[in-house]
C-alpha cells in the first residue's frame, strides 16, 4: 500500500468492514467523479454472489454479474485483462462461490492501491471523517446529559427521603 493510506492509518479493509451507509456511500461518491465506481459494484456483487446458496439462484446471478460488469462493452466493464474475462467465461460453465475470486482480487487490488489512497486523500473523505467526530461528538454529550439528569433524579429522591 502507498504512503498516502498509510499516513492516514486507514486501509480498505478497514473501509470494507465499517458497515455505515455513509462510509460506503462517501468512497462511492468519490469513484463517481474518478468515473470508476463500477469497481465498488463489482464487489459488492461478487460478496453477495458468494454467499448464494440456492444453486439455480448462483447461476442467474453470475451471469447478471458476467453480462453487466466482465463482457466486453458490458453497461458498468470493469478493468480486467483478457485472460481472466475467459477464465471467468469458462467458470460459468458451471458456477461456484468462487467463479469470479480472480476478478473480484484484481478490482480490490486496483481500489486499494488506486483509489483509496486518493479518496482518503479528498474532500469527500474529510467530510465523511468531520461527520464521525460530529456523531461521535453528540454521543458523548448526549450520554453525558443522561448521567447528569440520572445524578439529578438521584439527588431528588435522597432528599425526599
Amino acid at each position: 500500500m502507498n504512503g498516502l493510506c498509510k499516513s492516514s492509518h486507514v486501509d480498505l479493509k478497514d473501509a470494507w468492514r465499517m458497515q455505515e451507509t455513509s462510509g460506503r456511500g462517501a468512497f462511492r461518491e468519490f469513484l463517481k467523479s474518478e468515473f470508476c465506481e463500477e469497481n465498488l459494484d463489482f464487489w459488492l456483487a461478487c460478496q453477495e454472489f458468494q454467499t448464494s446458496v440456492n444453486r439455480h439462484d448462483q447461476a442467474k446471478t453470475a451471469a447478471r454479474i458476467y453480462e453487466e460488469f466482465i463482457r466486453a462493452d458490458s453497461p458498468k466493464e470493469v478493468n480486467l485483462d483478457f485472460c481472466t474475462r475467459e477464465i471467468i467465461r469458462q467458470n460459468l460453465q458451471q458456477p461456484s462461490s468462487s467463479c469470479f475470486a480472480a476478478a473480484q482480487k484484481k478490482i480490490y487490488s486496483l481500489m486499494e492501491n488506486g483509489s483509496f489512497p486518493r479518496f482518503v486523500q479528498s474532500e469527500h473523505y474529510k467530510i465523511l471523517i468531520d461527520a464521525a467526530s460530529e456523531q461521535r461528538g453528540l454521543k458523548k454529550h448526549r450520554m453525558a446529559s443522561r448521567i447528569k439528569t440520572a445524578g439529578d433524579d438521584l439527588k431528588v429522591d435522597r432528599q425526599r427521603d
